[in-house]
């Protein structure tokens, strides 16, 4: 992996070691970079769940992803930097697959909570082990037991989803990907979606229209061909040759 110029793609300094402070650092930069995005569902395009593609997809294409493809790169770069990461399934809202949506453990000092591919999570790591309700710039977040030792994450209250601990690979998570990507169950073949955080709120395209919320106002329009194309340029660095069409998908084997 080329580290510095994932570092660029992110706007971080290279960190001199392994620490919650440079995590944290690392973790906002990413999410408020790197969108989080299912353009590759109705392009279409084929998601590897390789290191190197990922890391590719990202870097060198500019492009975001949903949690299996931008999770599973920063994992790697984390573990380029000198952390130690391992990957965790969960389950949204507590239901589902167990592998619905892939997360990380960063462990430091004591074990941190990272993920940069929820959408609309925590800005920041979260302490697993700890007993009380933790503020960020999102919500507050509260990490609480769970049965079977798994770790239920709640944000303002609400179950975002429930995680294991038991370490996974990152093939272990294809499946399932595969699934999200093609089912037309799937909400991620419902739904097309662009989201990211900004400085003051956050800007989002769902489907044809853009949705920007600044300091708690909400302003929603519709966007029509070239519009669509540019605001991709715009507000995500994304370049397209022509607008991704909603459910226009096609259904790859299942991997092996």
């Amino acid at each position: 992996m080329n580290v510095d110029a994932y570092l660029a793609r992110i706007g971080a300094e290279r960190p001199a070691e392994p620490s919650a402070e440079a995590l944290r650092e690392l973790h906002e930069r990413h999410l408020r970079t790197v969108p989080f995005e299912n353009l590759s569902v109705h392009l279409p395009e084929r998601i590897e769940l390789s290191e190197d593609v990922l890391v590719d997809k990202i870097v060198r294409r500019r492009r975001g992803g949903f949690c299996y493809e931008l999770n599973g790169a920063f994992a790697a770069l984390l573990r380029e930097l000198g952390f130690q990461v391992s990957l965790l399934p969960a389950k949204v809202s507590g239901e589902g697959s167990p592998m619905d949506h892939l997360t990380l453990r960063v462990e430091l000092d004591e074990p941190w909570l990272a993920d940069v591919g929820f959408g609309r999570f925590a800005l920041r790591p979260l302490r697993i082990n700890a007993c009380e309700a933790q503020p960020d710039p999102e919500g507050e977040f509260l990490l609480l037991d769970a049965p079977d030792g798994d770790v239920d994450v709640l944000r303002d209250g609400t179950l975002a989803y429930r995680f294991e601990r038991r370490p996974r690979k990152l093939a272990d998570f294809a499946p399932t990907c595969w699934w999200q990507a093609t089912s037309p169950e799937s909400h991620f073949t419902q739904d097309l979606l662009c989201s990211i955080p900004t400085e003051a709120g956050r800007v989002t395209i769902s489907g044809d229209r853009l949705v920007e919320t600044v300091d708690g106002k909400r302003v929603e329009r519709v966007l029509v061909g070239e519009e669509l194309v540019d605001a991709y340029r715009e507000h995500f660095g994304i370049e397209l040759s022509e607008p991704p069409v909603k459910g226009h998908f096609p259904l790859p084997p299942a991997p092996a």
